[in-house]
This record gives C-alpha cells, structure tokens and sequence, in this order.
C-alpha cells in the first residue's frame, strides 16, 4: 500500500507520542503499525485497542451489569479529575487519533469498558459513525483544559444514555422469555431489526460510517437475546452484507430486505 511522505511523518509522530503514555495506560498497549486510509484516519493492523469503541460488546456496555449514576457534583468532581489528562489544542490537532487515549483509558478504568464510546461522535469525528452529538473530535472540541474536561463529562453521560436508551427498546423488542423461535416468530424478529435500524440511522443522522454502529447494535440485541457472538456476527454481516452506506439512509426496501434477512438467520440457529 502506497504511503505518503506526510502520512510517514504522522506515523512518526503516532509512535513518539504513545511512548509517553503506554506504560501509564495499558488498554493503550498495541502494535503502533497503523494502515492509513484514503480518508486520513488511523485503522490498527492487527491487534485493535482495548479503547476502540467498535470491538465493545454487550456485556461491556449493558447498563444493568455496570450501573451508572452521576449528579452534578459527581460531574463537578469528574471534571476536575478530566483535565489534567487532556492534551494541549495543539497537540490534539497534531495527535488526534492518540491524544485522549489518556482520557479515555481513564474512564474505561473508573466506569467499565463502556466508557470507551464518550467521543464516538457523528460523522467523521474520532472513531467515526457514531452518535454523540456535544463532542464533535479532538481538533475541534479540545480548548481550554476546564472547558474540554466539561465537554467530556457531557459526551460521556450522552453516551450513557444512549445505552441506557437501547436497553429499554431492548426489552420492548425481545421475545418474551423462554419463547421458542419458530416460523411464526419471523415477523417480530424482523420488526425489531426495521425499528433498530431507523433508531441507529437516526442517531447517528447516517453519515459517515453509520452502519458500523447500526450492525454492532443488532449484534447487541441478538446477545441480549441470548444468541452467542459468533452466531450473532454471522447473522449481522449476511443480513446488511454491504447494503448499507455512508452519508445514505436505507430506504424502505433495503430496511425490509436486511430486516427479513436477519429473521430468517435468527431462524436457521435454533
């Protein structure tokens, strides 16, 4: 793959700046490779990071194994822990990919693994895709060192309830219990796939790279549903298999054709 003179010297600077910080944090840890994208963003060659929101499964984030309060005190308090974590604006702008690993492995250590998704922001922000709407990336976002922390204690509890909201539709979409799956439960299988996707092409306003987020919440509500995350992956990735694109909601055929799609998988495993 073809790399840039610019793309090297981000690369150069990737390394030197982790060296600073890996062995405080060790989440952090992990091959300092980085394929380059034609959009610019870093994507991990090989071992991903334990801070990458993408590989966060649904016993990482459910809201009722990791509980979760936070008044404005605990937020003041959180806040005051937060920035002195936080990077310079110049170094964010310089370092966007790593520069809040610190803050983020901090989170994740107070709070869970969940905590991971505070900057998953819409559209080309951080980690791309998402649906954090107050924190946009660390080249925007990041300012004074008071300001920011307040930023990220806002986008943290955002994202919280996100989770705590896909939690509830959860079990408004879930089989009831010990229901088995049989032909005659197609259609609710597939009603709860339509109603996730235009929940998720919602939030995260279908822009870029929406649809990771969307199958990692279908994936989610198959575990939910006590379907193993191998089998879950399998379902997920024949269901949408590339019909889903950035900057684009699916119209509704599309949703129909995935939504049947994904019932039918769900069908076939039990």
């Amino acid at each position: 793959m073809f790399t840039s003179a610019a793309d090297q010297v981000g690369q150069k600077r990737l390394k030197i700046a982790s060296q600073s910080t890996e062995d405080r944090f060790p989440l952090m840890r992990r091959p300092l490779d980085m394929e380059w994208s034609q959009g610019g963003y870093a994507r991990q060659s090989g071992t991903v990071s334990g801070l990458w929101a993408h590989t966060l499964t649904w016993a990482d984030v459910d809201p009722t194994r990791h509980p979760f309060e936070m008044d404005d005190d605990a937020a003041e308090e959180l806040v005051s822990l937060v920035a002195p974590l936080l990077p310079s604006a110049e170094a964010a702008c310089e370092d966007r990919w790593r520069s809040l690993d610190p803050v983020t492995e901090f989170l994740a250590g107070r709070y869970g693994r969940w905590a991971c998704g505070w900057n998953w922001s819409i559209g080309e922000g951080d980690v791309d895709g998402g649906v954090v709407e107050v924190w946009c990336c660390s080249s925007d976002s990041v300012t004074t060192p008071d300001a920011t922390a307040t930023l990220v204690v806002a986008a943290l509890r955002e994202w919280r309830g996100w989770l705590e909201d896909l939690a509830e539709r959860f079990t408004d979409l879930a089989l009831p219990g010990n229901t088995p799956v049989t032909s005659t439960d197609h259609w609710s299988w597939e009603r709860a796939c339509t109603r996730l996707v235009t929940v998720v092409a919602d939030r995260t306003q279908a822009e870029s790279g929406w649809y990771g987020h969307c199958m990692q919440v279908l994936r989610w509500f198959l575990a939910y549903s006590g379907i193993d995350e191998g089998q879950a992956l399998a379902i997920v990735e024949n269901a949408v298999g590339g019909r889903f694109g950035s900057w684009i909601a699916p119209d509704v055929p599309v949703v129909d054709t995935v939504s049947s799609r994904f019932a039918s998988g769900v069908g076939k495993i039990r």
